[in-house]
Parts: C-alpha cells; structure tokens; sequence
C-alpha cells in the first residue's frame, strides 16, 4: 500500500474517535471498549425477541397505542387521590432536610420499618436493620448482582422469567440458564441437574404471582428448592414485587429460610407509583454492610423525598381499600380476559388464581415473534414468549396484561392472528 493510503486510513479512524494522535510519537488506541455490554441484536427480528427492546417499545409507546403485553397497570387504575395527599402532606409537614438532603446509607428508616412489618405477616423475621432501600426492584437486583456475582458465573432463572431479569444478567456478563417452570414452581428434577452441572451462583425466581405465568409457589416445591440450593451452595434471590396482588398468601422461600440462604427484593410501583422510585433488599446480617458501602459507592444514597411519599402511601387509610378494589378488579379482567382468549384459540399454560399476567400458547403453527411483529404494524405492543425464555422454548406464547385488555382492537387483531402473522 501507498504510504498516502495508510495516512487516509489513520486520519478515517482519528475522525472516528477509535485512535488519537500523539505528535512526534505515533497512533493509539482512543480508548477500552465499554466493559459492559447488553449485545443487543441489531436485526428486527431478533429485537423483537430482545429484552431492551420490549421495555423500549413499552416506555417510549405512542399514548394511542395499545400494550397488552405491558408489565404495569394503567394510570388510570392507580391511587390517584392517595398520592396527591402523600405529595400534599410532605410538602406541608417534611423537615427541610427531607426535599432536599440524602438519606441515610441504609435508607429511609421508616420505609424499612414498614418492610420488615409485611415481611412479619407471611412468618419472615427481620429486623429493619437488615433492610437497606433501593430506587427500585430492579436496582436492589443489580446491587445483589454486583455484590455476588463476578463475569462468567451460573445464574439460573426460571423458564420462563420476567425478562428484565435476562437483560440484566446479559449485563453482568454472566451465563444464564432457564429451569421450566410449571403451575407450583421450578421443574425440580430440571433444577437438580442445572445445579449439578451447571454450580449457578444465583437463582433469581417470583414466589407470590409469578411473573410471566401467574402461576404460585407451593410449600412442597419451595422446601424441595431450599434443600437444592443448600445441598449445591446457591443463593436464592426472592422478588417479591407483586405481593399486593395476591389472593391468598402463597408459600414465600424467605419464610422456609429465614433469610439464611435467600434474598428477599421488591418495591411498590406496580401498586402505588412508577414515577417515584422506591425498593429494597432484606438480607441476612452478615452481608448488610458490605451493601451498604456498594449502595453508597455505585449511587451514595436514596432520595427521602420519594421514599417519604410512598410511605404516605402505604400508611394511608385509604390504601387497603385501594388494594382490595384493585384485586376485584383483576378478577373481574381474568374471567373475561380468558374467556376471549380462549374463544380465539389461545390456549393458557396456567389459569391464575390473581395477579395481572396471563401466558398463553398460540394455535399450532403460529411464531409469537411474527406476531409481534405483525401487530406492531397495528399500533398494539404485544409481549413475545421467547423475550422470557433464556433457553428460548416460548416461541409460540405470549404473555398478557388483562388489565391493559378492555380495547376491541386488541381481540380484533387477535381474532386475525394468523393474518397479523403473515401465515
């Protein structure tokens, strides 16, 4: 090659940002590639099935779109009233401190307290001082992360799982494999030999409403799980974000174990609010220090601000009203919901006894990415199956949001599937 040749080359990948000149000394290497990367899949179909994506598409929706493969509830279903009293009381009533300081490095302390009360309900024993609050459910899982795991280990996950879970696994460099999961928790035997095989580090599992399939951990399973994870040395991380949402109490892992072995993570955004972020994590003693010094090195500490409002919230007359009117409702949605679905020829893998999700499997023959797809075209967001599956065994399901259902439009298109497919 010409010498003016290499000259046009450096001087393309200076323009670039990928070298830099030293004058007198030569070329280098601008900089690391990003340590961190979520590799996301550049081609349409393959988004359509990504993690990032979906929440994207859910996020950045067009208001007259509709999303019934949306995880959260409709503003419309939220308690309004109760959060403008709670901004209303602690404007009024908060110190200074509390609009415009940190909080402390555990948390807002009487959030905390709240916490370990509920976790007292279902036979957990906690101290408030093992809870440290976080910006959120998914938040208090990457702090777990970040404390537990290093690139390269064994996560197991259920098959299928919520899928914010996989994007941040994929995040954490680490290998994630999926457990089926089947209408009273994790495939037992498919647990035993991931955990012989694989040595994960981590299980990352719902135990109340599980998301996506709505289906409920029992007794018998939780304890078999608990015996796994001891015999094989796995820690076992509980979200516990859809509590609120139950009927009855299901079997909690945090209550076999008493936070020896397990995690326990949730927040309040499904039920109270999305736009003020609050979550926590309730762990064994030993581990709440080396937490705390993460939460304060990764993000120094949660606002008292939001925290303060979702107490209000929380410890408003008004809110178990709220919560009991909003479960009535999800009844009365899952009755018609299923009904429709099945009458379309979905067929639902497990039929919910609470909760906002239903998971269906398509009529034979039907791709639930092309369906995706084709109904995106329509201005409806659907949720594919294989977006929560890490194995990727959920090509023909979708998960659904009933409370996100009452549009014709939505079974209209459902009722055409294989038009909207493409089949």
């Amino acid at each position: 090659m010409s010498k003016s040749t290499v000259v046009e080359a450096y001087d393309r990948l200076h323009a670039e940002g990928v070298i830099r000149s030293r004058p007198g000394a030569g070329f280098y290497v601008a900089a690391p590639l990003a340590p961190l990367s979520l590799d996301v899949p550049s081609s349409e179909p393959a988004r359509m099935v990504d993690p990032v994506c979906m929440l994207r598409a859910s996020l950045e929706q067009d208001p007259a779109a509709l999303s019934p493969g949306c995880g959260w509830l409709p503003a419309a279903w939220m308690p309004e009233e109760l959060v403008r009293r709670a901004l209303r009381a602690v404007a009024r009533d908060g110190a200074p401190d509390a609009l415009f300081d940190y909080d402390t490095p555990l948390g807002h302390a009487p959030i905390r307290a709240f916490v370990a009360r509920r976790m007292a309900e279902q036979d957990v024993g906690v101290s408030p001082a093992q809870i440290l609050t976080a910006d959120s459910g998914s938040h208090a899982l990457d702090l777990i992360c970040r404390f537990l795991l290093r690139p390269g280990d064994t996560v197991m996950v259920d098959d299928p799982c919520y899928f914010n879970f996989l994007a941040l696994l994929r995040a954490h460099q680490v290998r994630v494999v999926g457990v089926p999961y089947l209408a009273d928790g994790p495939d037992i035997a498919a647990f035993a030999r991931v955990a012989e095989s694989g040595r994960p580090r981590l299980y990352i599992t719902n135990s109340a409403i599980h998301n996506p399939t709505g289906a409920v951990l029992s007794p018998v399973v939780a304890h078999r799980v608990l015996r796994l994870a001891e015999a094989h040395d796995i820690i076992v991380v509980e979200d516990d974000i859809f509590a609120d949402f139950e009927a009855a109490p299901a079997a909690r892992l945090a209550t076999f174990d008493g936070l020896e072995r397990v995690v326990r993570i949730g927040s309040f955004s499904k039920t109270v609010s999305a736009s003020f972020r609050c979550g926590y994590i309730a762990v064994r003693p030993d581990w709440v220090e080396g937490l705390v010094d993460l939460r304060v090195a990764s993000g120094i500490a949660s606002g008292r601000l939001a925290a303060g409002i979702c107490h209000a919230v929380l410890t408003d007359s008004g809110y178990r009203r709220h919560v009991a009117q909003m479960r009535t409702r999800l009844d009365q949605c899952r009755v018609r919901v299923l009904d429709r679905l099945k009458r379309l020829g979905l067929t639902p893998v497990v039929e919910p006894a609470s909760g906002p999700f239903v998971w269906c499997r398509l009529p034979a023959g039907l791709d639930a990415t092309r369906v995706a797809r084709g109904a995106l075209a329509h201005g409806v967001i659907l949720a594919p199956g294989n977006l929560f599956s890490a194995n990727g065994t959920a090509a023909d399901c979708l998960r659904f949001n009933v409370a996100r259902m009452e549009n014709e439009a939505v079974y209209r298109l459902l009722a055409d599937v294989r038009g909207v497919a493409g089949v």
